[in-house]
Order: structure tokens, then sequence, then C-alpha cells
């Protein structure tokens, strides 16, 4: 079977400005990355104010360690818009290198849907997250500098909240200690890195508006305490003027296509288990603005990407899916029926119908949105007929709406039937329902998720998580959505629980106050925001070939 790679040498891709032409994107508003990748200029946002194309969201079901091709089949969708004559563009998430060179390798698709050029796209792109972990780490120095020239704002070295990051799974970097060396090298205190995925300026960017809502969002930023336990704000040290510059170009939303011709706007990336999951406002709405049909993913599960994208992009940025997507395929129901990940590919009926509560739960859960989901199969090869007819059955007798999908082998044309029913689709759904109400207590608004969502049956706080909710309480910040740090590989919060698990609690270790993003985050189990490495790295596979091609990267 060939390669992603080898499959991508079969196209050329169009030059960028044929595809921002077809968008009807001014070409003054464009700024190309050599032949096939552009900016667009947030000024384009302008010159279409009275069209918005239909809003399709993609999600899925809990995946396996590999996923499931979510974002595989977003593209093989627009792909599939693409092969009806439809007006369409994708609105997609920017891969972190950490994942690329950590366990899952690229992000942009596979097989005969995919977006180009993949090797750029997935290493270093137009360097958006350079720019944020560059942000970010010019205010973690500002603190530290502002505390060793006399430290006039009182900053408590033991409550600074704000912490370094970088775009690289590194778990030796989760907590470590600054300042050593001696007094000239600065005052020593406890810090440590995030990824930058979970950066609160990856949040930040992708939920402003414009710039200026974004550099408002930067100065409310909460950067830790002072001795007298007062906040402290990013705008206090005077560095959000350069955070803005150091952004300027990052805000751009980059346009890309795949394979097929199928535009995509491809910007922000952060992950939905440790951070909101969704691509930026502005380029959903660009792409809302120049195509009848706009398709976006929310990253992993129905439970943790989709719920903060209604819970909170949905309703700071006064969006509603006119469509939901739900993709799974049947190795990963047979693994939460309790078939072995490694023994996938042999057909399992009755893991089959036992791992079928899994999709059951997210159907449900995409109901509680008030929205009609499409329950799109991604088949693979080894899927035997009678394991997909096993699928088909459950959602028919669910009366929810069904499509199997051959993208990846067949590109555009192997999604049509999902197009066709994904456009029929629309008429059944109603303004979407939040999970909660902004003026519920912190803790109803995590109860609320956690049973609606999960599953659960309840929700414990551990003394940590008691203190930090002081805190949110004393900053007047309660009315917040949350956006919890979860196990993706579980509806529970832990990752070991397949299937639809019962009779659990969720267990609520931190909170961390995004003020500028605008959201609390729950630490739920141990998930960190700093991922490690696996014992055998995807960046092992890698190599540089002679020609320039870069191999491994899939």
């Amino acid at each position: 079977m060939a390669t992603d790679v080898e499959i991508a040498q079969q196209f050329t891709p169009r030059p960028i400005t044929e595809i921002s032409d077809a968008l009807g994107i001014d070409r003054e508003h464009l700024h190309p990355y050599g032949r096939d990748i552009a900016k667009i200029d947030l000024k384009a946002l302008n010159g279409k104010s009275g069209k918005k194309g239909h809003l399709i969201l993609v999600s899925a079901t809990t995946p396996t360690p590999s996923g499931e091709g979510k974002t595989t089949t977003t593209i093989g969708l627009g792909q599939a818009f693409t092969q009806l004559n439809e007006s369409v563009c994708l609105a997609l998430r920017e891969p972190s290198l950490g994942p690329c060179l950590g366990m899952k390798g690229g992000a942009t698709g596979g097989g005969y849907s995919q977006i180009i050029p993949a090797d750029r796209i997935n290493l270093h792109f137009t360097g958006d997250f350079h720019a944020i972990t560059s942000a970010n780490n010019l205010l973690s120095a500002a603190i530290d500098n502002h505390i060793f020239h006399g430290n006039q704002l009182g900053i408590d070295p033991r409550q600074i909240a704000w912490r370094r990051v970088m775009d690289m799974n590194d778990r030796s970097l989760r907590k470590i200690v600054v300042g050593l060396g001696g007094k000239n090298q600065g005052i020593p205190r406890e810090g440590g890195f995030d990824i930058t995925a979970a950066s609160e300026v990856m949040a930040m960017l992708c939920l402003a508006d414009n710039a200026e809502d974004l550099k408002r969002r930067l100065d409310r930023t909460l950067v830790g305490y002072n001795y007298q336990n007062e906040p402290v704000y990013a705008a206090q040290l005077d560095v959000t003027g350069a955070m803005m510059a150091l952004l300027r170009d990052a805000m751009q939303p980059n346009l890309v296509q795949s394979f097929e011709g199928t535009p995509a706007f491809v910007h922000g990336g952060p992950f939905a288990n440790i951070a909101h999951g969704c691509n930026s406002v502005i380029a959903t709405r660009m792409a809302m603005q120049h195509a009848d049909w706009a398709i976006t993913e929310a990253g992993f599960g129905f439970d943790l990407g989709a719920e903060k994208f209604f819970d909170i992009k949905c309703r700071i940025a006064e969006l509603d899916p006119d469509a939901v997507v739900l993709v799974t395929t049947v190795r990963a129901l047979k693994m939460h029926g309790g078939k072995a990940k490694d023994n996938l590919e042999s057909e399992d009926l009755e893991a089959l119908q036992q791992g079928l509560g899994n999709l059951d739960k997210h159907i449900e859960s995409v109901e509680l949105f008030n929205k009609h989901p499409v329950v799109a199969l991604n088949r693979f090869a080894s899927d035997t007929d009678a394991e997909v007819a096993l699928v088909r059955a459950r959602c028919i007798a669910l009366g929810v709406s069904f499509a199997e999908t051959t993208h990846h082998a067949d590109g555009g044309k192997g999604s049509v039937e999902l197009a066709k029913v994904v456009m029929a689709s629309i008429k059944k759904n109603s303004p979407f329902q939040p999970l909660y109400d902004l003026d519920l207590p912190v803790v109803e608004k995590v109860r609320a998720v956690c049973k609606a969502m999960y599953g659960a049956d309840d929700v414990a706080f551990t003394k940590d998580a008691e203190q930090d909710l002081k805190h949110v309480e004393m900053l007047g910040l309660t009315d917040l959505p949350i956006c919890i740090a979860k196990a993706p590989s579980s509806l529970s919060d832990d990752p070991e629980l397949h299937g639809r698990p019962r009779g659990f609690e969720v267990t609520v270790r931190q909170i961390q106050i995004n003020a500028g993003a605008g959201f609390l985050v729950i630490l739920t189990g141990k998930i960190m925001r700093m991922p490690g490495l696996p014992k055998k790295p995807a960046a092992s596979n890698m190599q540089l070939m002679e020609s320039g091609i870069i191999e491994g990267l899939e």
C-alpha cells in the first residue's frame, strides 16, 4: 500500500492564488508563503459580511490511541462537497510538533484525503506556534525580570500562575526550578513548562474576534498574586504591546488546499484533552463568509472537543453549527468492547456489540445540545460487511442518520454519500442548547458536564482544587465557562476505563484561571498539560532524504 508521502507525490497543488480567487478573496488580502500557502489579512472578513455559510461540526466517538481518522474524514467530506460542485471551505487546527514527533505523527489527514503541503503544515508551517511560544515566554521573562529589578508590584514568587511553554513533548520540564546560579541569575523559584498547544496565549488567539480583542485579553491575563494576595495582571508588566507585535502575523489564518483543491483555513492548534480543542474563531468565520458550507472539527471525542466547541467557542463567538458529524470506526468500537488494541483487525461481532455502548453515549451527548448527529463510519480495509452492517443497524434502531465512508482510499468520491446525508440533516437541527448556565456555581458546572457528557455519578474536589475555587470566587470569575482537562481515551478520568463506564466519580485536582481566554481550566485525574514522549517516538521513523522529501511523517 502506498504511503501518504507517495500518494502526495501524485498531486500537483494549484497555485494558492487560484484557491483564494475561488473563495472570492481579494488579492490585496493575500500574503503568499511560497506557491501553495498564504496568510489572509483580517480585512478579508469585512468584504463579505452579508454571507454566512452553513457550519458543519465533525467530532468522534472515543478514539483508540492512534486516532480514528476524524481529520481525514473532515477533509474527505470537504472533498465530497467539491465533487458535488458545492461551495465549501474547511477550517482546521494546526498540528503541534509534540504529537507529530511523539505518538500520533502528522495531522494533515491520510490516504487520498489530505491537505497539502503536509510536511510544511506538520513541521513549523508559517511559524504561528513559534510566535505563540515566544509571546508566552516573553511574559514569563518579564515576570522574573520584574522581580529581579526590585519587584515594585510585590509579586509573590510562590504564587506565580504563569508558566513557560514549548512546542514539544518533554515530561522533564513539567516541574523545574529557575533562577539558580547566584544573585545575578535571577530569583530562585519553582516553575515549569506546558506544551504550546495548552498555552493561554493559544486560547486567546483562537477565541479573539480581532487584534483589539486579543490585546484586551492579553491585558487581563492573570499572571499571579502579590504578597497581599491581590491579583497581578499582564497589563501591569508593560509587555502586552510587544506580545501583540510577536503575534501580528500569527493572527492571520493560513490558507492551503486538499488534494482535490478544496480550500482549507488551518489556524490555531489547542489540544482538546488539555485545552479547548478548536481552531480559531477568525478562521471559522473566514470560511463561513467565503463558502456556502464551512466544515470544522473539534479534537478527540465528542465529550472533549465538541463539548468545549459548544459551551465555550459557540458561546463566545455566537456560532451554531447546522450539522454534526460523529465519526466512528469498527476497530474503536471493538476496543471499547474489550478487544485488545493490538488485535483489532480480526472480525469480532461480540466485542463490537459490546462496544456499541460508547457510540450510544456519544449520540446521546450530541442530542443534549439539540442536534441530530450523522454517524460516519470511517471504513478500514479490515472491516467486514457483517461488522459494518451491525453498526448501521444500531444507528437505524436509534433513528440516527448513517453513512459509510471510504475517503482514505477513494478521496472525495468515497464520502459523497456522507455529504448528501449531512446536507439533508440540517433540516433536523434546532438552535443549540448549552449544557449549563453561566451563572451556576463552578462546582455545579463541573458536575453538569461530568454527569451529562461522561456519565459520572458525581465529582470530588481535592483540597488544592477547593483552594483554587476560593481564588476564582475572590476574583469574581465564577460566571466563566469551564474547560475540563481529561483523559481522551475514556469517557471517565481514568484512561483505562473503556466502553461506556458507569458508577464512577471524576476527581478535580486543580483549577487554573484563564482570565484572558475567558474560561476556567478544570484539571481532572492525572492529566498533564505537558505530555511526554512514548518509548519509541514517531521522530525515530523520520528521515530527510536527499531529494528534500521527509519520510516517516505520517
